[in-house]
């Protein structure tokens, strides 16, 4: 059993390290297509997985109800496409550093809206756990400073990455639905498939420049960035991070998620030359100890969903 636990917690440490490289190579992304391009060729990419496994998967997709479409296009549309969005966004605004942390948030909102929509119970003392946690958030933000106004950058750059950490803790709660249905690797495929096709009609909206997007796309740089990526931050990671939390507890994974910002946080300093105040690394740190002790409550409480602190979004826990 010791032997399972620490394969799993190296599993989920090499997926949150894999997930601390996504800003790195999305700033430099961001050069040559907008964020919503860069998603919608990820997912072009991704589909080379999601039809296979739809295919051979189809009859389980049939039983799904009312409700189950609803996850599932919640999953899709708001966790695969938008959050992933304004994520990639909020490296135009702010601090890539803080954008990758403050995703360290998700497992907060996935558990006020397990308790909205599933009715689930909160862990004890989680009115304290969330005060604190938005001191913390803003410490991420601003560190000791008070913001200048509504316009500053900060304040847009963090609203975005928090947005998609809404987004992306309420995926969590919608794949809990899905999973009474179909296995993880079907719920996966179908989450990138469907958000394909409305990621194409957003960049139908978005007026692109087809030419220009054309002669991008075959740069080698540029094609392999995205290609890295799709298989590694939002594909293999993934897979890696949820094999590791099927053998490991909640506690033990916030510890091994350390990896994510430590990998992050080194990559943007060497490479992006950016760092973070000594506010924010307080921030940062009393985010971490409120997340830690929820999964330590969690792990206690078998009458509470113990929802992993994932960084992107895989929307649902492995069964």
């Amino acid at each position: 059993m010791a032997n399972w636990r620490i394969n799993g917690i190296a599993l989920v440490a090499i997926g949150a390290a894999l997930w601390g490289m996504d800003s790195v190579f999305l700033v430099d992304l961001l050069k040559y297509f907008t964020s919503i391009e860069i998603i919608l060729f990820e997912h072009v990419l991704l589909a080379f997985f999601a039809v296979p496994v739809i295919w051979f998967s189809r009859h389980q997709l049939r039983g799904l109800g009312v409700k189950g479409w609803g996850a599932l296009l919640f999953i899709s549309w708001g966790g695969s496409a938008i959050a992933s969005i304004i994520f990639t966004e909020a490296f135009l605004y702010g601090n890539a550093s803080v954008v990758l942390i403050l995703q360290k948030l998700q497992p907060i909102f996935a558990i006020i809206m397990a308790r909205w929509l599933l009715k689930e119970k909160l862990p004890r003392h989680f009115q304290w756990f969330l005060l604190v946690a938005l001191f913390g958030t803003y410490l991420l933000t601003f560190g000791f400073t008070i913001p200048s106004g509504l316009t500053d950058f900060r304040i847009v750059g963090s609203l975005l990455a928090i947005g998609a950490a809404v987004l992306w803790g309420g995926s969590t709660v919608m794949g809990r639905l899905l999973l009474n249905h179909m296995p993880f690797k079907t719920v996966t495929a179908a989450r990138f498939f469907m958000a394909l096709p409305f990621l194409l009609v957003l960049v139908l909206f978005s007026n692109p420049n087809w030419v220009q997007m054309g002669q991008h796309v075959i740069i080698p740089a540029a094609f392999l960035n995205v290609l890295f990526q799709a298989l590694f931050p939002s594909l293999i990671s993934l897979l890696l991070y949820y094999k590791g939390l099927s053998t490991t507890k909640a506690s033990y994974a916030t510890i091994a998620e350390l990896a994510f910002p430590a990998t992050g946080l080194l990559l943007n300093w060497l490479v992006l030359h950016q760092g973070i105040t000594w506010g924010q690394f307080i921030g940062f740190v009393v985010v971490w100890i409120v997340v830690f002790q929820i999964a330590r409550y969690q792990d206690k409480d078998t009458s509470t969903i113990t929802y992993p602190s994932a960084i992107t979004d895989i929307s649902m826990e492995a069964e």
